[in-house]
């Protein structure tokens, strides 16, 4: 018969909200995928700010490319209004193609890095707040942890302006932060809904091309067609296919196995990645106060994440969770355990 440490050895198997260790795995692979995919996306959207792309050339182009090759799969599914609702439908349109105007006209008042930290650094706090309103998922004492590392993270980084609040990185760190809330809202909605894998960034692309395209080319279009071939071919294929529509699929699936706050909070590496990807592609170096907030704001969503905890504090739950299991019956050659 199997003693209290045995039953508590194999209930270590499972880790938090009932998820087994390789339903963990694959979805922290699926979301440090797309983080991937979105440090390197911040990163090329600031090199082609450096050419004679603007903002909105590059949020054209993302939206333009992959509207069109999602526009095949809306036209099939639809836009799930009956699992979305009305506000449902709008938080996915405007919360899957705003962050991308907001980060990008952000990052011509403040370095990659500090979009890294501010975006997808942040955005994990808000998506746990809408989660826990809206899809009642569990505020717990680890995410508490969590957050508290978080916002000394963004205050170092925010408020390292050169000592200057109000000055122009100031209003860079806002646009990120409102990317962060947008992108939030996509993904509460999209959870909520339970939309699988291409259809809610097919939603979304397909809002953003009927939306923002015909605006952009009747004010700003003509400034697109003077820019050189091979910048916008680079902003194409990183914005338009492997951004907006392959990252988008593999952040969906990291939500759908993990959950609205814990997928989301695996964009903690993004800060780190964003960083070191500047270095030699834009030649940003992180002040010393930076790198304080991104460890940070990376620490601080890591445990929000539900990843894997210490030797120490491993020990530590499986001590109390020896204590707890109580009931250990043998019935017919069975055993049968009760956890309280």
């Amino acid at each position: 018969m199997p003693n209290g440490l045995a039953v508590a050895g194999g209930i270590m198997a499972e880790v938090s909200d009932g998820r087994t260790a390789a339903e963990y795995t694959r979805g922290a692979v699926y979301g440090l995928a797309a983080v991937s995919i979105w440090s390197g996306g911040l990163v090329v959207a600031g090199l082609g700010l450096r050419t004679s792309l603007t903002p909105w050339d590059i949020a054209a182009l993302r939206f333009g490319v992959a509207g069109l090759l999602l526009l095949p799969l809306v036209l099939r599914k639809g836009l799930a209004l009956e699992r979305l609702g009305w506000i449902g439908l709008a938080m996915v349109v405007l919360g899957g193609g705003a962050p991308v105007l907001l980060a990008n006209a952000g990052l011509l008042f403040a370095p990659a890095a500090h979009a890294g930290a501010l975006f997808p650094g942040v955005m994990p706090l808000m998506v746990a707040t809408l989660a826990a309103v809206i899809l009642h998922e569990p505020f717990t004492a680890k995410k508490k942890f969590g957050f508290a590392m978080i916002l000394p993270g963004v205050f170092a980084i925010a408020w390292d302006a050169r000592g200057i609040i109000g000055s122009q990185q100031s209003i860079g760190h806002a646009l990120f932060l409102a990317s962060g809330l947008a992108w939030a809202c996509y993904t509460v909605a999209m959870r909520r809904a339970r939309l699988d894998g291409l259809h809610a960034p097919a939603i979304a692309a397909l809002g953003a091309l009927l939306l923002y395209v015909p605006v952009y080319s009747f004010v700003a279009g003509a400034g697109l067609i003077k820019a050189p071939w091979a910048d916008i071919a680079l902003q194409v294929i990183v914005q338009g296919l492997l951004t907006n529509i392959i990252s988008y699929f593999l952040y969906g699936r990291a939500v759908s196995i993990l959950g609205a706050s814990s997928g989301a909070a695996l964009a903690a590496l993004c800060p780190v990645m964003t960083a070191l990807l500047a270095i030699p592609i834009l030649a940003e170096w992180p002040t010393a106060k930076d790198w304080m907030g991104i460890i940070a704001i990376s620490v601080g969503v890591y445990v929000v994440s539900g990843g894997p905890l210490p030797e120490g504090h491993r020990l530590s739950l499986l001590h109390r969770m020896t204590n707890r299991a109580t009931e250990v019956d043998q019935a017919g050659g069975t055993t049968r355990v009760r956890v309280r």
